[in-house]
């Protein structure tokens, strides 16, 4: 049996993804895990209609804008 010390790479489904994007809308932080490799963790403001959000560090100076296409995975 093979095993392997490489890191999984997750790739979440865009309707789990979305599902999950409308649960934590309310969290405090999510860090979203992006196709590009980018991860990113900050205050999520969700517009479920356009299926858009953004992502907003204050430590950091940072906001971002997304749609569902571009994550891969989520966690909060």
């Amino acid at each position: 049996m093979a095993s392997s010390t490489g890191k999984k790479t997750r790739s979440l489904s865009p309707e789990r993804i979305y599902d999950l994007l409308m649960t934590t809308r309310t969290a405090d932080e999510i860090t979203v895990c992006f196709k590009d490799g980018r991860v990113i963790t900050g205050a999520l403001v969700f517009n479920h209609l356009k299926g858009t959000g953004r992502l907003i560090n204050v430590d950091q100076e940072l906001s971002l804008d997304f749609a569902i296409d571009e994550v891969r995975d989520l966690r909060s």
